[in-house]
């Protein structure tokens, strides 16, 4: 099995923030470009990145790495946010594992710890261990909660759901890389590489293709599972990301409406991107049943692999919190 159809296991650790979010304020100003890890690194403590219309259908899954005091949020496979957090301190370590929410609170008070505000909480285990708002020092300092910046608490809460898989590790899990029409390409064959499709990984679920630049290559993902990779020509150069989102009850050039992304991410002359993407006619003839309303397509100048090239915008102001768990 080749590296991209390795890919298809590690989808959400891979894909690119470079989808999705404009460039922190404070990022130098001579550097339009930065890789997520540095966005991610310059977050401050409250500070966070939230631009779900990226991906605005499919499954969402949220990976939080101690290692880095990092949560990253997926959506359809795609990061649509990236927050620090504050997790377990010496003795009251954060447990790892794969876990799902089991209980939301939106006015929740600790029953272990001098009845302490826990706002927007969402139980991970029965022992106590929750995602809620509160006090980010910088450093883990809870007593095995995941504290997260208020304005995010608040806003993973009005998205999420019972059930939803929330991933904590060891390791630095942070994200990295994620026209007119954009999927009137040209035929071509392209020169590298080879096609991949595994529609049965996924046999239902928000379609989202994302194309990059640097890789010439394409990603289909549905229901967040990647269900298909090809090699593509990108022509000319790119300044940023656009997106695309697939309306209902029209054809042809029409039926792509542009998602409005936010500062430096947008390509300033996205309608530049028309014929410049170039995939096979067998991927072409695989793809056109797929491509119901709701389908997004990302074209992106980012590479989809590990330390890739993403701007970010950071977020913050948080309120102070009071202590809690």
């Amino acid at each position: 099995m080749g590296t991209w159809a390795k890919l298809a296991g590690r989808a959400v650790l891979l894909l690119g923030a470079a989808l999705l979010l404009p460039l922190a304020a404070s990022a130098e100003p001579s550097s339009p470009h930065g890789s997520v890890l540095d966005a991610a690194e310059r977050l401050k403590p409250g500070d966070y990145i939230w631009a779900p219309e990226i991906a605005p259908r499919g499954p969402l899954m949220m990976i939080v790495s101690l290692a880095t005091q990092r949560g990253t949020l997926y959506r359809n496979g795609v990061p649509i946010a990236i927050t620090t957090v504050s997790t377990g301190k010496a003795g009251h370590e954060t447990p790892t594992g794969v876990f799902t929410i089991l209980q939301r609170d939106v006015d929740h008070r600790s029953s272990l710890y001098d009845d302490a505000p826990m706002p927007y909480m969402q139980r991970l285990t029965w022992g106590g261990v929750a995602l809620h708002g509160g006090t980010l020092p910088g450093y883990p300092a809870s007593h095995g909660c995941i504290r997260l910046p208020h304005g995010f608490a608040r806003l993973l809460y009005g998205v999420s759901r019972l059930g939803m898989t929330v991933i904590v590790t060891d390791a630095a899990a942070v994200t990295r890389a994620a026209p007119t029409d954009p999927l009137a390409m040209t035929e071509t064959r392209p020169s590298d590489g080879a096609l991949l499709w595994t529609p049965e990984r996924a046999p239902s679920g928000p379609l989202s293709i994302i194309a990059s630049a640097t890789d010439q290559r394409i990603l289909i993902l549905r229901n967040g599972t990647i269900i298909g990779s090809a090699p593509a020509r990108i022509e000319g150069s790119m300044t940023g990301t656009s997106a695309f989102i697939r309306r209902s009850g029209v054809e042809g050039p029409a039926a792509w409406t542009e998602v409005p992304l936010p500062g430096a991410i947008a390509a300033r002359t996205p309608t530049s991107f028309a014929g410049r993407v170039h995939i096979a006619a067998d991927l072409r003839a695989l793809l056109g049943p797929l491509l119901v309303a709701g389908t997004s397509v990302i074209i992106t100048p980012d590479s989809l692999r590990a330390g890739s090239p993403v701007p970010a915008e950071i977020l913050g102001g948080d309120e102070e919190g009071a202590p809690d768990r």
